[in-house]
C-alpha cells in the first residue's frame, strides 16, 4: 500500500496531460485530452503523503512518504501519445518492536517507472466543446532499489522504492471539455506480478474530476490565465499481497478519496494543488489506514 500511494497511487494517476495549448485536467489521474503531433508536454508534480495503524494494533505504525512525480509525454500523431513517468521517493516508517522500542527505518531514491501509449479513439468536436474517449496501456518497469537494507537488514517489500516485477496496466478515459467546466473520468485495471516471493495486490480505479472555471468569469482577449475550481474523487481496490504464494490478509481493501483543489492555466503553463482525503477506508485485516495526501506542481507545454 505504502509503494501504490507513493507512486501515484499512482498511482500513475498523479498526473497527466493537456493539449498543446494548456488547460484545466484532472490532477490525480489522466485525461483524454490531445498532445499535438510533434509536441512535448512536461509535468512536475511534488507530494506528502501519510499514512498509520488504527487504535488496535500495537505496532503502531507511522508511515511518512514525500517525493515528486516527473512526466514526459509526445505527441506522435494527434491520435496517439506516448508517456514516461519517473517517480523520486523518501519513504519513513515509525514503528513499535515487540520489546516496547521505537525504530525508525527509512529509503530514498528513483522508484519504479512507467511507461505508456494512450490512443484516442472517438471524438465529437463542436464550437465551445469537445467529447473524447482514449483507451491506454502500459508497463510499470523495476527501475527502483527492490533490495534496499539499512543497520536492521533488507527493508519490507511495502518499504522498498522499487517492486522488482513488471507489473502491466490499462484502462479508458472519457473527457468532456466546454469553455466553462471540465468533466473527466477514467477506470482503469493494473496487475502486479511476483517478485522475491513477494506480489502487491491488484488494483482496480475509477476516477472522476470536475473542474469549474471560477475566474474570469467572462472570457476577453485581455485575461492573463483562468483560475479553476477542482474537485476529484478516487475509488481505489487494492487485492491482498502475497507473501510465498500465501495472501497477506492484513493488506489490501477498498477506499475512497474526495479531493478539493485548484489550477491556475494560461496558453503555455498551469500551475495546481490539491489535497486528497480518505472519505471511506474498508481495509482488510491491519491494513495501514490514510490520513491524507497533498500534491502540487506544474505543467508546461512545448
Amino acid at each position: 500500500m505504502i509503494r501504490s500511494l507513493s507512486v501515484l497511487t499512482s498511482g500513475l494517476w498523479l498526473m497527466l496531460v493537456v493539449a498543446s495549448t494548456a488547460q484545466a485536467a484532472p490532477q490525480t489521474f489522466n485525461t483524454a485530452l490531445p498532445v499535438a503531433q510533434g509536441e512535448f508536454v512536461f509535468r512536475q508534480q511534488f507530494f506528502h503523503l501519510t499514512a498509520g495503524d488504527g487504535e488496535l494494533n500495537p505496532a503502531d505504525r507511522d508511515v511518512d512518504v514525500r517525493g515528486g512525480v516527473s512526466v514526459l509525454g509526445y505527441g506522435v500523431n494527434g491520435n496517439f501519445v506516448l508517456f514516461g513517468v519517473v517517480p523520486y521517493l523518501n519513504k519513513r516508517l515509525e514503528i513499535t518492536t515487540p520489546g516496547g522500542d521505537r525504530i525508525t527505518r527509512r529509503t530514498n531514491g528513483i522508484g519504479d517507472a512507467r511507461l505508456f501509449g494512450r490512443y484516442t479513439v472517438y471524438r465529437d468536436d463542436a464550437r465551445g466543446r469537445t467529447f473524447r474517449i482514449a483507451p491506454f496501456g502500459g508497463v510499470e518497469t523495476p527501475t527502483g532499489d527492490n533490495e534496499d537494507r539499512d543497520s536492521l537488514g533488507v527493508l519490507p517489500p511495502t518499504l522498498q522504492r522499487g517492486s522488482g516485477s513488471w507489473d502491466p496496466f490499462g484502462g479508458v478515459i472519457v473527457t468532456y471539455q466546454k469553455l466553462a467546466y471540465q468533466l473527466d473520468v477514467a477506470t482503469s485495471y493494473k496487475i502486479n506480478t511476483e517478485a522475491n516471493e513477494f506480489e502487491f495486490g491488484d488494483e482496480a480505479r475509477l476516477d472522476a474530476s470536475f473542474q469549474y472555471r471560477i475566474w474570469p468569469r467572462k472570457i476577453d482577449s485581455g485575461v492573463p490565465g483562468f483560475l479553476y475550481a477542482v474537485i476529484e474523487s478516487n475509488l481505489i481496490h487494492r487485492g491482498n499481497n502475497a507473501i510465498g504464494g500465501l495472501a497477506d490478509h492484513d493488506s489490501g481493501g477498498t477506499t475512497l478519496y474526495i479531493a478539493p483543489g485548484l489550477q491556475y492555466v494560461t496558453k503555455r503553463w498551469v500551475v495546481e494543488g490539491i489535497v486528497q482525503l480518505p472519505a471511506v477506508q474498508s481495509l482488510n485485516g491491519m491494513a495501514l489506514e490514510d490520513h491524507f495526501t497533498v500534491r502540487a506542481g506544474f505543467r508546461i507545454n512545448f
